[in-house]
């Protein structure tokens, strides 16, 4: 049977037209030959998901993203299609979570399995919806605290140096300028005295280490004599410096009860009274020899005799009858 250039030219054409309808609805995700499963998914944002986008089960894909689109309850959520092509089971109470896949890979979606035993998930079901932080929205959380903190940061700085500005003002400049000569003055002297005292110990090296070699000796004399005095009789000696300190505190005590001639010396009143009598008397003696020395003096080149006195110091007359 001939077939003529019509029919293959129809042929052709709709085979195109096939070919071109598996070829789009393959680069929306859906294969046409295979009997895959569709699931839905709500979310809240989707940034960053696009179709096509691998749908996983730890780590395996079993899926892809077909469809996103607006819920049509007016809540401006996202509903997404999840064409699944693997025969894997689990439950419809499963959850759908968007997660990053790199730094600049995009995002998917990986199925948490639940296995409660309730009904597998099949062609319309709606899973929960969940997002996983990823490493830009935890970098953001940690970076935003911290942007706060440096900028508070930068404010104090700010002021800070507004408020050096105000210190140092030029009297202050020229003040720690002066300052800063001062004390490189000061390290000058230093460092010339560090030298005049490096020159004076070179210069005195010998009587030095002569004066160290006298102190050495004595140190030894020192030693020695520690020594000496340590294998001394020091234990005798210091009960012999008891027994005296006993001795003389015996002597005291006895003193201090009236015993012995030196402790009624001390202790007996009438005693005391006597010589205090006696040196009163004593004292009036020579006060008396004193003012009348005549009465205790006789002396005459002629033989005559010496006047009398009374107790008074008055002359006594003699009678001559």
């Amino acid at each position: 049977m001939k077939i003529s250039r019509e029919i293959k030219t129809a042929i052709l054409v709709l085979a195109g037209l096939i070919l071109m309808v598996y070829t789009f609805n393959y680069l929306k995700g859906q294969n046409l030959l295979d009997s895959s499963r569709k699931v839905y998914a709500i979310y809240n944002n989707v940034e960053g998901l696009a179709t096509s986008s691998p749908v996983t089960i730890n780590g395996h894909t079993i899926g892809k993203v077909q469809e996103i689109e607006f819920t049509e309850d007016g809540s401006a959520k996202l509903k997404v299609l999840l064409l699944i092509e693997n025969d894997y089971e689990f439950s419809k109470n499963s959850k759908a979570e968007l997660y990053e896949t790199g730094l600049i890979g995009g995002k998917a979606i990986a199925i948490i399995p639940a296995f409660d035993g309730a009904p597998n998930v099949e062609s319309g079901d709606i899973l929960e919806g969940s997002v996983k932080e990823g490493l830009s929205e935890l970098v953001n959380r940690r970076l935003t605290p911290l942007q706060e903190k440096i900028e508070t940061m930068m404010v104090s700085a700010d002021s800070l140096l507004t408020n050096l500005n105000s210190v140092f003002d030029s009297k202050t400049k020229a003040n720690l300028q002066t300052a800063i000569a001062e004390l490189n003055g000061t390290l000058t002297s230093f460092k010339s005295t560090s030298n005049a005292l490096n020159s004076l110990i070179k210069n005195n090296q010998n009587n030095l280490d002569s004066t160290l070699t006298n102190f050495k000796d004595l140190s030894n004399n020192l030693a020695t004599i520690t020594d000496s005095i340590s294998q001394s009789d020091l234990s005798g000696t210091i009960n012999e410096l008891q027994s005296t300190l006993d001795g003389v505190n015996t002597l005291l005590v006895n003193i201090e009860s009236g015993e012995g001639s030196i402790g009624k010396l001390v202790k007996d009143d009438k005693l005391y009274n006597n010589l205090e009598g006696a040196s009163k008397q004593l004292e009036q003696l020579l006060q008396d020899f004193k003012l009348n020395p005549k009465r205790y003096v006789h002396f005459s080149i002629f033989g005559k005799k010496g006047k009398i006195y009374d107790a008074e110091g008055n002359e006594i007359k003699e009678n001559k009858n």
